[in-house]
């Protein structure tokens, strides 16, 4: 079945019948009745192959391209159409003949291979296996979407003779016209193709383009790399970004827990802090067998301030709580007092023992009053053993005689 101008044009093949006419005695006809035939006389043909199409020639049509364009040699449509020259023109009608051909695969050029790709391989160790260039197999490929990826059991054609483009005949276009949109001689063409007979091309088969590079190809997929390798870049930076603030999130619970803990356990070891406020009673000497070389107050007019009393005792003389508390400070001071002790009882009232010798003492410790805290000793800004005593409330230095028996 063909169609001329869009409407179906069938063709048949009638079987002959043989019939046999007799007369009767009246010279009228019998009725007719096929004669039997010998056996296997009648044979149906095979379906008609062959036809025409009645076909417009439209402005820029020649004869080559309808011929390749339906697959028929272009002197049977000059035969079928009754023309004697080549030359066309629009309007006029042509009688395209129309024979059936078997399906073939589709032709590759002489020289291409035809590679299954496997699963692992990529453009760069293809082309370094087939010593080609990367543009050299781009252009050998130019439906390719990615330099990096390449699909398992997908085809890739490999030039092993000539280089070029590769590329696939349209529908209605000929060898001819490739050559001539890429400024190349058809017969330079058809002979890298193996082609003798360009009309011989059907649609879907492949033409190399000799010397022909799909550069503008090769540098759009270089681009599209180069922006996914950022992509990739980028989120690798942002996750390592989250894995920082993650660990930093952890390390600082960590360390808030392990602070936790400490501040935990110092309070288990810790004795309870019993706090006693001057109220509750008064203090003690805190030396025995001692004299008052310095009392509370202005000691001249050009003299520092006196800020508690100086008991001198003979070096290494036990000085002791003047009341029951915590021990606040025990350690060497930098601003005059030499080894010295705080203590903490309560209330806003703390006293300072001062010059020791030596400490007996420890921070956080729990004394009572009377108990031994250092010796007596002349460390810091001192002229001789003695004990410098204050006493402070509120942090503001008192008169340690108004709190003495």
């Amino acid at each position: 079945m063909w169609a001329i101008k869009g409407i179906p044009l069938l063709l048949f093949a009638l079987p002959a019948v043989a019939l046999e006419i007799n007369l009767s005695p009246s010279g009228l006809p019998k009725p007719v009745f096929p004669l039997p035939l010998p056996e296997r006389a009648v044979e149906v043909a095979s379906p008609v192959r062959k036809g025409w199409i009645l076909y417009e020639v439209k402005p820029g049509d020649t004869l080559s391209a309808l011929a390749a364009r339906y697959r028929v040699d272009p002197k049977h449509i000059l035969w079928s159409s009754g023309l004697t020259s080549d030359r066309l023109y629009p309007g006029q009608r042509l009688l395209i003949p129309l024979v059936g051909v078997e399906e073939r695969p589709r032709r590759v050029p002489p020289g291409v291979e035809v590679y299954r790709v496997r699963p692992g391989d990529t453009l760069d160790t293809l082309s370094k296996r087939f010593g080609l260039t990367p543009l050299e197999l781009i252009s050998a490929n130019p439906s390719l979407e990615s330099l990096d990826r390449l699909v398992a059991g997908s085809v890739l054609y490999v030039p092993r003779g000539a280089k070029g483009l590769l590329l696939t005949l349209g529908e209605g276009e000929t060898l001819v016209d490739l050559a001539s949109r890429f400024g190349l001689s058809p017969v330079k063409v058809a002979k890298a193709n193996g082609v003798e007979n360009p009309a011989e091309l059907r649609p879907g088969d492949l033409v190399l383009l000799p010397g022909i590079q799909a550069k503008t190809t090769y540098q759009n997929l270089l681009a599209k790399q180069e922006a996914e390798r950022r992509a990739r870049l980028e989120a690798e930076r942002r996750r390592q970004e989250e894995l920082r603030r993650l660990a930093e999130e952890r390390r600082r619970q960590q360390a808030l827990a392990q602070a936790q803990a400490r501040r935990q356990q110092a309070q288990v070891a810790r004795p309870q802090v019993r706090r006693v406020s001057y109220q509750e009673g008064g203090m003690r000497w805190p030396l025995s067998g001692f004299r008052i070389t310095t009392y509370f107050g202005q000691r001249g007019a050009f003299q520092r301030y006196h800020t508690g009393i100086d008991l001198a005792a003979p070096y290494g003389t036990p000085i002791v709580a003047a009341k029951s508390g915590q021990v606040e400070v025990a350690g060497w001071s930098s601003v005059g007092y030499g080894f010295h002790v705080i203590l903490d009882h309560g209330g806003g009232v703390e006293t300072l023992y001062a010059h020791m010798s030596r400490i007996a003492v420890r921070p956080g410790e729990w004394v009572e009053a009377g108990e031994v805290i250092g010796y007596v000793g002349s460390t810091g800004w001192s002229t001789g053993p003695h004990l410098h005593f204050e006493v402070r409330v509120g942090g503001v230095a008192r008169n340690p005689l108004s709190y003495l028996p």
